[in-house]
């Protein structure tokens, strides 16, 4: 099946490539007249939601795929949270590159120590079929905020999120490992089972 990947994030195309294997995906940035909306909204799902309509006349009848994801840390009251990828940006006035953004991260918890390092990952998945027809994952993938960068492999935040049962962060963990536990390889795995089922309907 031709899926649309609501999506300029290269990192973000090679991993959902990855998830959804047995479908062709073609990019967003590959379909000429539509830019990438702004994500102006306050919770994940929202966010979703936006990029994925902002495909909608542009599809040709295949379905969407677009996810919002971030880090949560409980102790900093959620941070950095739907704002991930702007995070810091308010005070420096900028766009922060991962490294930067990480080394924020690190730098707002150093006074944390054990259950206070905990955070989560969070991925909102949506399926959107037509207009008013459309389908939503949301999956967490949990884990404690290192107390270094570590790895070379992933993006954003992965070199600092530490996951206990398999003693290293996700940036040391191999593609196929990170898929199978992560949060947007689980709400991938939903999706891919919603798809499964309207290939099914009559």
């Amino acid at each position: 099946m031709k899926l649309i990947l609501a999506s300029g994030n290269v990192d973000k195309q090679t991993e959902l490539t990855r998830i959804f294997d047995s479908h062709s995906l073609i990019f967003g940035p590959e379909i000429g007249n539509v830019s990438m909306p702004k994500e102006s909204a306050l919770t994940y799902l929202e966010n979703a939601l936006i990029k994925a309509r902002a495909f909608l006349g542009h599809a040709d009848g295949n379905p969407i795929i677009a996810d919002d994801s971030g880090i949560s840390v409980p102790a900093l009251g959620g941070a950095p949270g739907v704002f991930s990828a702007r995070y810091g940006s308010d005070k420096t006035g900028r766009q922060l590159n991962a490294r930067e953004r990480n080394e924020l991260l690190l730098e707002n918890m150093v006074e944390l120590t054990g259950s206070e390092r905990r955070a989560f990952f969070v991925c909102s998945m949506v399926l959107l079929v037509d207009e008013y027809r459309f389908f939503t994952a949301q999956e967490i993938f949990e884990g404690l905020v290192a107390a270094r960068p570590s790895g070379e492999g992933g993006f954003g935040y992965d070199p600092v999120f530490f996951v206990p049962g398999a003693g290293c962060t996700v940036s040391e963990l191999d593609a196929a490992g990170k898929d199978r536990i992560s949060h947007r390889g689980r709400a991938g795995r939903r999706i891919e089972a919603i798809l499964e089922s309207l290939h099914a309907e009559p």
